[in-house]
C-alpha cells in the first residue's frame, strides 16, 4: 500500500465532490446514478486508485487540464494529478443499472423516495448493457433497484432481468432488499454475488433513519446476509455500512467484525446528504483521516477471517469509486 495515495484518496473521497470546466469533460462520459440520485459525477484515476466526484461548483476542488493530464487543485495548488475514466452505465468497466428508482420506504439518507422517478423495461435495461458491451471494455453487469411496491415484486423483476441478461457471458451481481429465500431464488436465476444493506450497525440509528421498513428490521437483513453467504460462499456477499450517521468508531469495529465473522464484507460507505433531505437527516460526511482509519481497521479484519477482496467481480467492490476499498486501496 502506498500510505500517500491512501490518505490523498480519502481526502478525496470526504470531500466528495469538484468543480469543473465544461471543457474539460469534452467527449467524457458523466454518469447521474447511484448514491447520489438526482446528481452528476465523474470517475477520476490516479496512482492506481479510482474515485468518484459530483459535480458541484460550490466544491473547494478545482478540475483543470494541463499538457493533457487532468489535475486537481485545492485553494489553487495542485493537489493530484490523473487522468478522467469513461463511464459504461454508472461507473467505468461495467454497467450498473438501477431498475425501479422509486422506493415505498423512507429511509432519511435516500432522496429516492421524494424523486419517484422510472420503472426501467426490459428492453431498455438491454439496450444499456448492448450498448455498454459494444464499447469492448464490459467486464460486468450489475443490478441494483428500489422497491416500487414489495420487495418480493422487485426480486422477481431482478429476476426477470438477470435471465435476459445471461446472454452476454458475464459475471451478474445484484443489490437489492432482501426476501425470505431471495438468494436462492437469485442464484438459480444466474447472479455470482449480491449485496443486501445494513445501512448502518447501530441499531437506534437503524431505527431513527430507517422508519417504516415494516418487516425489514436489521435482524431480518443480518439474518438474510447469513443465508446468502450458506448460498454463494465467501467473498461473493457484502453490505454497504454508512459511515456519517453518528455511530462511533467503536461501533464500526464492532460490526465490521460482526460481518465479517458471519462470511460478509463490509463496505464502508461515506454519507452523501442528499439536498432535498438535509433537514430530515443528522448526518457528517466523515473526514479522511477517519476513513483511512477505518478502512485499514477493516483491512485487518477481514485478512484475520481470510478474505480476498480482490476475487470479487461485480459491483462496489471492484469498482471503488465511491469508497476506501480495503486491500485495493488501504
Amino acid at each position: 500500500m502506498n500510505k500517500l495515495s491512501a490518505k490523498l484518496k480519502a481526502e478525496l473521497v470526504a470531500i466528495g465532490t469538484v468543480d469543473v470546466d465544461e471543457s474539460v469533460l469534452s467527449g467524457i462520459s458523466v454518469s447521474t446514478a447511484g448514491p447520489g440520485t438526482g446528481l452528476k459525477s465523474i470517475f477520476f484515476r490516479f496512482n492506481g486508485h479510482r474515485v468518484r466526484l459530483e459535480l458541484s461548483k460550490d466544491s473547494p476542488l478545482k478540475m483543470v487540464t494541463a499538457n493533457g493530464d487532468v489535475i486537481i487543485l485545492k485553494d489553487g495548488k495542485e493537489l493530484v494529478r490523473g487522468e478522467l475514466e469513461q463511464i459504461l452505465a454508472h461507473c467505468p468497466d461495467q454497467a450498473y443499472i438501477t431498475l425501479s428508482e422509486r422506493c415505498v420506504y423512507d429511509c432519511k439518507f435516500c432522496s429516492v423516495p421524494i424523486l419517484q422517478g422510472e420503472i426501467k423495461t426490459l428492453d431498455e435495461v438491454l439496450g444499456m448493457v448492448e450498448r455498454a458491451a459494444k464499447t469492448g471494455k464490459l467486464r460486468a453487469i450489475a443490478l441494483t433497484t428500489g422497491i416500487a411496491h414489495t420487495p418480493e415484486e422487485e426480486i422477481d423483476r431482478v429476476i426477470e432481468v438477470v435471465k435476459a441478461l445471461k446472454r452476454f457471458n458475464l459475471p451478474i451481481g445484484v443489490s437489492v432488499h432482501p426476501t425470505k429465500d431471495s438468494s436462492q431464488q437469485l442464484k438459480d436465476a444466474g447472479v455470482v454475488e449480491v449485496k443486501y444493506n445494513v445501512e448502518t450497525m447501530d441499531r437506534t440509528i437503524f431505527e431513527r433513519v430507517c422508519r417504516g421498513r415494516k418487516g425489514s428490521s436489521l435482524d431480518f437483513i443480518l439474518d438474510s446476509l447469513r443465508d446468502a453467504v450458506r448460498v454463494f460462499g465467501k467473498n461473493r456477499v457484502s453490505t454497504n455500512f454508512i459511515i456519517g450517521l453518528g455511530e462511533t468508531d467503536e461501533c464500526v469495529h464492532a460490526g465490521v467484525e460482526y460481518l465479517a465473522k458471519m462470511g460478509i464484507i463490509p463496505i464502508l460507505r461515506p454519507i452523501t446528504i442528499p439536498q432535498l433531505r438535509k433537514d430530515e437527516l443528522e448526518a457528517t460526511r466523515p473526514s479522511g483521516e477517519r476513513l483511512l482509519k477505518l478502512g485499514m481497521m477493516t483491512r485487518e479484519i477481514l485478512e484475520k477471517y481470510g478474505f480476498n477482496v480482490k476475487e470479487s467481480q461485480t459491483m462496489c467492490l471492484p469498482c471503488t469509486g465511491c469508497d476506501l476499498t480495503p486491500v485495493r486501496d488501504v
